[in-house]
């Protein structure tokens, strides 16, 4: 009786934990904990804290401040990495390969992030690379949403 009671007990608070949190699909951490408030404001990439969270578009974001994680959460498109912080290059193939958070650029706005810094370099030297990657990501990006729904 003390088993059952137990697993009783506990099967209680994972559906609890899950309910209240309602974080049950999203596990992703996007930029690898980076903040990305942090790279509009202070110009660079800067370690976000987990206990600073907010979850937004199947992906959790990590914040190095209260003040970052309310920006965010009031205009989640305005500081959001492009393709969900996946390799712009890799996602203009199909691929979806986690971004470097030290390999960004902003372009019209926009927080992009390349899977190694050469990449990056290759954005920052040549004005044709990143709109070269944007069709194929952005169809591809669609395309990946699309099939999660």
């Amino acid at each position: 009786m003390r088993f059952l009671k137990s697993i009783a007990a506990s099967a209680a608070a994972i559906f609890l934990s899950i309910a209240v949190f309602g974080q049950g699909a999203v596990g992703r951490v996007v930029l690898k904990g980076h903040d990305p408030v942090a790279y509009f404001t202070d110009g660079k990439p800067v370690m976000g804290d987990p206990k600073l969270s907010y979850d937004w578009d199947e992906g959790r974001y990590y914040f190095a401040s209260a003040r970052h994680r309310d920006m965010f959460a009031a205009d989640p498109e305005r500081y959001a990495p492009q393709f969900g912080g996946y390799c712009t290059g890799s996602m203009s193939g199909g691929a979806t390969r986690e971004g470097d958070p030290e390999a960004w650029v902003i372009r019209d706005g926009k927080l992009y992030v390349f899977g190694a810094m050469k990449f990056r370099d290759i954005a920052e030297k040549d004005p044709a690379y990143l709109p070269s990657k944007l069709p194929g990501a952005t169809k591809n990006w669609s395309d990946k949403k699309s099939r999660a729904s």
